[in-house]
């Protein structure tokens, strides 16, 4: 949709009287039981809407649109937005504030418990579909792996998060911030910082600052384990005890193999005994869950 005619009359909605008016002209208040923060900073929002994706004939998932701040700016630039909100009382809040869109469906669900395969189906047969969204903190990582674990092709998925939470995902083997959800990220995924916003552009502000991370998904994963649901048990049992070496915590992971096994499981990859987990990249841990494979079923 062109943004010419609807800029000449917005409504502003990163503006915090006007938030305040909307939410009192539909008697609600902010709940803070599904995260919700308003982001008040119009460059921000803009910037986050154009950074989501390449592809501006393409379908946004959208989590938890609030009032609809970012939905509008989604709804100028993308062929098709489908918002998913959780709060039933910001339907009537979205239906005003996105009323003069033809391209944007707010579904009111859970994304946790919405079947997004069925549910996206016909998006993906008219082409690329990305999944943007301000996420709560309290339920960042499970969402993460919602989307991952769903098995669709995502082109990208660009999230605001609590600011440490995206210095870990974004963080690299060795690192003081590498864990379990960065190598498991690094297996689906590119993930990039975009930018820092403090936490004062939003309503109520939160204590910490958020950072926008984006996700560049793998079409086809550059790792291929044996086994993938082995490789994301020797990933937890790395990091299960981080002051321990990998050999202690897989001896813990795997009680079914005798600890000169690991240590062995531990050499043909070429590691030395007294590594630990963290020093690990995703494609150190696939061939690792790979060998650990082979002891297992031989």
């Amino acid at each position: 949709m062109p943004l010419g005619d609807l800029e000449r009359d917005r409504m502003n909605l990163c503006d915090i009287k006007t938030v305040k008016q909307i939410m009192a002209m539909f008697h609600l208040t902010f709940h803070k039981e599904f995260g919700q923060n308003f982001l008040t900073d119009r460059m921000v929002v803009e910037d986050i809407a154009e950074e989501c994706c390449a592809d501006p004939d393409s379908t946004i998932l959208e989590i938890g649109p609030g009032i609809g701040t970012l939905t509008y700016e989604l709804a100028l630039r993308r062929r098709e937005v489908i918002s998913l909100e959780i709060d039933r009382g910001l339907i009537p809040v979205l239906q005003y504030t996105l009323g003069e869109f033809d391209n944007v469906r707010v579904i009111n669900e859970d994304v946790m418990q919405t079947d997004l395969e069925a549910l996206l189906r016909p998006y993906f047969e008219k082409g690329s579909v990305s999944v943007c969204a301000n996420l709560p903190y309290y339920i960042t990582t499970p969402i993460l792996m919602k989307l991952f674990e769903s098995g669709l092709p995502f082109e990208y998925i660009t999230v605001m998060i609590q600011a440490e939470v995206a210095d870990r995902l974004c963080a690299v083997a060795g690192s003081k911030d590498y864990g379990a959800i960065t190598a498991v990220l690094a297996y689906y995924g590119e993930a990039e910082k975009l930018f820092t916003v403090p936490a004062d552009r939003f309503v109520p502000a939160p204590k910490v600052n958020s950072t926008v991370i984006r996700i560049r998904l793998y079409h086809e994963k550059p790792c291929r384990p044996k086994d993938e649901k082995l490789l994301f048990r020797t990933i937890k049992a790395a990091f299960g005890q981080r002051r321990k070496t990998l050999a202690n915590v897989l001896g813990t992971g795997f009680s079914e193999l005798s600890r000169e096994q690991i240590n062995e499981a531990i050499a043909l990859c070429g590691h030395r005994a007294d590594i630990r987990g963290e020093k690990l990249d995703i494609a150190q841990f696939t061939a690792l869950s790979d060998v650990l494979y082979g002891m297992l079923n031989s």
